[in-house]
């Protein structure tokens, strides 16, 4: 069983496209695979689900739309931290707190982190305002505000300086919704992840999809550069 599952949740505006809806109802449809997805992960036993709800390239989108996306993360936090509390998951959030995202939106994330800061059945990780490329420059940035000589400069030490540290890096990585690309997502953490790929757009993703992915991950053999002897 992978320890950490990360999903690029896509999909969204082709599911409301093909029924004739705005983008925002296939944001809506997605909080039900969230849900499902959160659910059959921790029945699992997975140890982390990262799911990236919000990049540093979404800001491009139209104006209606990110403001939509911003009160329904916000939405959604307030509906499920205390169902989420209950069965014992650990809420974190991946990426930058800078002025583009509401004050609203902070201190929902502040509430759910502090609320469920000790539960240890599973963390649900959310890549929020997130970037890969960001979180690098961010771990970077803190090297430099520490003082770390170029010598000292390793892995370890840039490792030590990224959102969540303590999360192991991702085992398999899931992208649904028929695309090939990692769009900027845990480009650290990635390095030796291995890569799922679905057509099912992600309002339709549910828990045996989750498990279907995770049996073509258990099918793999993983050799880290190396050879199996």
């Amino acid at each position: 069983m992978p320890r950490h599952v990360a999903v690029v949740m896509d999909g969204n505006g082709r599911w409301a496209a093909r029924r004739g809806l705005a983008r925002t109802a296939g944001h809506a449809a997605g909080e039900v695979a969230l849900l499902d997805t959160t659910y059959g992960a921790l029945a699992a036993g997975v140890g982390t689900l990262t799911v990236y709800a919000f990049s540093t390239e979404n800001w491009r989108r139209p104006v209606d739309e990110v403001r939509y996306l911003m009160n329904f993360n916000k939405g959604l936090l307030e509906r499920r931290q205390y169902e989420l509390h209950d069965v014992g998951v650990r809420i974190t959030f991946s990426g930058r707190r800078d002025w583009r995202v509401p004050k609203q939106v902070l201190r929902r994330m502040d509430d759910a982190s502090a609320l469920t800061r000790h539960n240890t059945a599973m963390t649900l990780n959310i890549a929020f305002n997130y970037g890969g490329r960001a979180e690098i420059v961010d771990a970077v940035a803190r090297l430099v505000a520490d003082g770390v000589s170029p010598r000292a400069v390793s892995e370890r030490t840039i490792r030590s300086r990224l959102y969540h540290p303590e999360i192991p890096d991702p085992d398999v990585v899931i992208r649904t919704s028929g695309e090939f690309r990692t769009s900027n997502f845990l480009l650290w953490e990635m390095a030796y992840a291995e890569l799922v790929f679905t057509d099912v757009l992600w309002p339709d993703f549910r828990r045996e999809d989750l498990y279907a992915a995770i049996a073509e991950y258990q099918r793999r053999e993983r050799r880290f550069g190396g050879v199996d002897e």
